[in-house]
């Protein structure tokens, strides 16, 4: 059905649905956005937003590379509709250090030294963050399960799994 002046819907005039208000609270900032439908989290953060910390990785949801947090929850961005997300809080690992102060997450991952090409940490530790505030993690073996949606081309899991360790365990440097 093609767009009135009397059908409410959004569209442009060719049948097809035109920008919809949005209204985001990004890194701790309101943003009232008008977006397409089809346009994804992870592509509104990079392309409209200039929050290019997430990474485009397979654009399928299978290596975590776009994780970002939704009200605190793991989302793969790529996956994420921004029209969904219409009233929601969404922190990117851009808007996790706070008054010019790492996050502990981000500190650990510098103290173990958990990548090395870096292109997987913003969704490594954007994941770390979720699963440490899930507090379903106990042991090793849970973190690697746990965070087994975010791969790392590189094979830093080892230190992935130290730093997650660190900061649930709280035995960081500096805390």
């Amino acid at each position: 059905m093609q767009a009135t002046e009397t059908d409410p819907r959004p569209g442009n005039g060719t049948g097809e649905p035109g920008p919809i208000p949005v209204v985001l609270t990004i890194n701790g900032t309101e943003r009232r956005l008008e977006v397409e439908p089809w346009t994804t989290l992870l592509d509104l953060l990079r392309e409209r937003l200039d929050l290019t910390g997430s990474k485009k990785g397979c654009d399928h949801g299978q290596c975590g590379a776009c994780t970002v947090l939704v009200d605190d929850r793991r989302v793969n961005a790529c996956l994420t509709l921004a029209v969904m997300l219409d009233g929601a809080s969404v922190t990117t690992v851009e808007g996790l250090a706070q008054d010019g102060q790492l996050h502990p997450v981000q500190d650990a991952f510098v103290e173990h030294d958990a990548f090395q090409c870096g292109y997987c940490t913003p969704g490594q530790i954007c994941s770390a963050v979720g699963l440490l505030k899930e507090g379903r993690a106990r042991s090793d073996d849970e973190i690697r399960e746990l965070m087994s949606g975010n791969l790392c081309r590189c094979g830093a899991y080892v230190n992935i799994v130290a730093a997650v360790r660190q900061v649930m365990d709280g035995t960081g440097a500096g805390r």
